[in-house]
């Protein structure tokens, strides 16, 4: 088997651990302390995380949508696919080399969006994005940290956790979406969810675009 290279690390903002970024062949990794935040083989979901969001916004209006987790790229890309000529998407990325790893390794992979003129990227947390503006988001799509379990930062408490998710309620326009990708089922957020006041369905979706794989879980949460 082909061995691992390691292409570059960088530190997570705030002194919470390090990102590395491998590859093998023509397949890329991101991992944190020995575990796999990402596989360039497997996006399915992340791709889905867009898709479904976008199915059930109003097609008549030009969308403002915010992605938090640039990754690599795969949310992005499945949003811009989804959204028109019209949509601005706004990508927060905590971790600067992230971005510059997308600019520099990884854009192929998703077709390069960070190239598209729809698209602008802020180097902050998106915790801080979303408590600027109030009812400016059409949707809010989360793929943070694995999801509101968390690996690399307990600071992201303040984005899934009851003060986080007020905050999401009031970024988002009337009918708006929160979208929020995980690695696991938790039962726990999802009652906090609905105690935030969004009407809540939870989706179970494959790993892999052939419908093969492990199963992430998305929380959409629908602003009345």
């Amino acid at each position: 088997m082909i061995p691992w290279k390691e292409i570059d690390r960088a530190e997570v903002p705030g002194n919470e651990g390090e990102v590395i970024l491998l590859v093998r062949d023509r397949e890329f990794s991101i991992r944190t302390a020995g575990t796999e935040l990402m596989n360039s083989r497997i996006h399915g979901s992340e791709d889905a995380l867009a898709e479904l969001s976008c199915s059930r916004l109003n097609p008549q209006v030009p969308w403002q949508i915010l992605v938090g987790g640039l990754g690599m790229g795969y949310t992005l890309a499945a949003t811009l696919e989804q959204s028109g000529p019209d949509a601005e998407i706004f990508v927060s990325e905590l971790i600067p080399a992230v971005v510059r790893w997308n600019r520099e390794h990884l854009g192929h992979l998703a077709g390069n969006p960070l190239a598209d003129p729809r698209v602008r990227v802020e180097e902050e947390d998106v915790v801080k994005t979303i408590g600027k503006e109030k009812s400016v988001w059409n949707a809010i799509l989360l793929d943070v940290d694995n999801g509101p379990a968390g690996l690399t930062r307990k600071s992201n408490d303040r984005l899934y956790g009851k003060s986080g998710l007020k905050k999401s309620f009031d970024a988002l326009k009337p009918g708006g979406i929160l979208a929020v990708w995980s690695c696991g089922i938790d039962e726990v957020f999802t009652r906090r969810l609905k105690l935030a006041g969004f009407k809540t369905k939870v989706l179970s979706v494959r790993a892999r675009k052939s419908g093969k794989g492990s199963k992430h879980t998305i929380w959409l949460g629908i602003k009345p």
